[in-house]
């Protein structure tokens, strides 16, 4: 009896999945005829089920790959899933990394995953108008439910970049919404060029762009969302690139009459160094850079994304001038393996005796540059509903960057949650979750008043 009940079961999931994924019909958007007119143009798509859990070409900040977060004892601590609150830190269960993703994809029906790769226009560091790459993902087979701006954390390799890999953030798919990932200048279609790093206005601009550009392209191939506002989402590089972007969107795109308005429905920042400068003063004065490839990667990004008038070499010690076209330009490494070629988590062996003095006038310069792409140094408080998460043991990102933009954004409506979550990877998984959890108490309120 207990065999035929089995079998029945069987049959029962056969004929369930037959139903869900059998009658969808293969649309190719490299070739709809409507939207071949418009700006976002595809060249390459893609299909990947989650059924089964996240793909093997899925990576984790520091290039660590989905498959691999077993091999990572550094995975564990705590899981959050409340909201958070402003009432100062709090610890909570222990768990690891690989229970996080099993959590991350537990919500939603909708396993079937649409990935699209396609370019748009933007500009580059001088504003000239250049051609950037980036990937939008939808549920197959469903209008999304709301499309998700999202500013991906820092990458080393170009395998990371969206175009290339699937995105964790895709896990967000399976819930019914649709995804807008960029590249980011100096990655996919542009990885020959030297990446901006922090170069806030500029970054916010590209992101911002590529959401401009798809939302035609979606209405033209008929998978407008069913609500027209957006989340923006992103973690670490990502969530200060995310308050950037709210931060353009109220400044430049949310006049009523503007027929290129952008509504935001709510935002998620997660683990980012909204003060550039303060997270430098960091390196220089503890003389510890816990994430030593930040600091060439801020110093070159502030030099050539800002085109100031100095010299890497007075500011870079030489073995590791010589060695950054090999190690971070060529986008051959992940930022844990150039970590691991750099050799020292000791500031004056990254930077010269000038750099470290911070006295001359190249170091002001610097310091000037890097204030001016410190979101927080922007005169705004946030408009929309914000919810800012980070790790006060995080070793990547100083918590003092969390603390500055509470101070300075007292006005705004933001939810703030701090606590001791373990890692800056760590506490990427957690933030992703804390997001799909909210996500979900959100549909679950909005489908009380309907």
């Amino acid at each position: 009896m207990k065999t035929i009940t089995k079998i029945v079961l069987a049959l029962v999931a056969l004929c369930v999945t037959s139903c869900r994924f059998g009658h969808e019909e293969f649309v190719d958007f490299t070739d709809i005829e409507a939207a071949k007119g418009l700006s976002f143009k595809v060249i390459g798509q893609s299909e990947t089920d989650l059924t089964n859990g996240l793909p093997v070409n899925c990576y984790l900040p520091d290039g660590i790959m989905a498959s691999e977060i077993s091999m990572h004892p550094e995975l564990s601590g705590s899981l959050d899933v409340s909201e958070g609150n402003n009432d100062g830190p709090h610890r909570v269960n222990s768990t690891t990394g690989t229970n996080i993703v099993q959590q991350l994809m537990r919500y939603g029906n909708k396993y079937k995953v649409t990935e699209i790769v396609g370019t748009y226009p933007s500009r580059d560091v001088n504003y000239h108008p250049i051609r950037l790459s980036g990937k939008v993902m939808l549920p197959k087979g469903h209008k999304p439910k709301r499309m998700i701006l999202v500013s991906h954390y820092t990458v080393g390799s170009n395998a990371e970049a969206p175009s290339n890999c699937f995105s964790l953030e895709g896990v967000l798919v399976k819930m019914g919404y649709g995804l807008i990932i960029p590249d980011y200048l100096g990655y996919g279609m542009t990885s020959d060029r030297v990446h901006p790093y922090l170069v806030m206005d500029l970054t916010a601009r590209n992101v911002l762009d590529m959401y401009l550009a798809v939302r035609p392209w979606l209405e033209a191939v008929g998978k407008s969302p069913e609500k027209e506002d957006i989340y923006l989402m992103g973690y670490s590089q990502g969530g200060a690139t995310t308050m950037a972007v709210e931060h353009l969107i109220e400044a430049e795109y949310s006049a009523e009459n503007d027929p290129e308005r952008v509504l935001v429905h709510r935002v998620f920042a997660g683990g980012g160094p909204y003060d550039v400068k303060a997270t430098y003063e960091r390196f220089v004065n503890t003389d510890t850079a816990g994430y030593p490839v930040a600091v060439p990667l801020v110093l070159q990004g502030m030099i050539k994304g800002n085109n100031l008038k100095i010299d890497t070499r007075d500011l870079m010690q030489e073995w590791l001038y010589d060695k950054m076209n090999d190690w971070v330009n060529s986008k051959h490494y992940t930022t844990a393996q150039v970590n691991k070629l750099i050799g020292t988590t000791v500031t004056h062996d990254l930077l010269t005796q000038e750099a470290m003095t911070q006295t001359s006038d190249n170091v002001a310069e610097l310091y000037k540059a890097m204030t001016v792409n410190s979101i927080i140094s922007y005169n705004w408080q946030p408009q929309a509903s914000v919810y800012i998460m980070h790790s006060m043991d995080d070793e990547t990102v100083p918590y003092t960057n969390a603390t500055n933009a509470k101070s300075k954004w007292h006005n705004a409506n933001i939810t703030y949650n701090f606590g001791h979550y373990g890692s800056h990877v760590m506490t990427c998984l957690r933030f992703i979750y804390s997001v799909q959890s909210l996500i979900k108490q959100e549909e679950e309120e909005e489908s009380i008043y309907e």
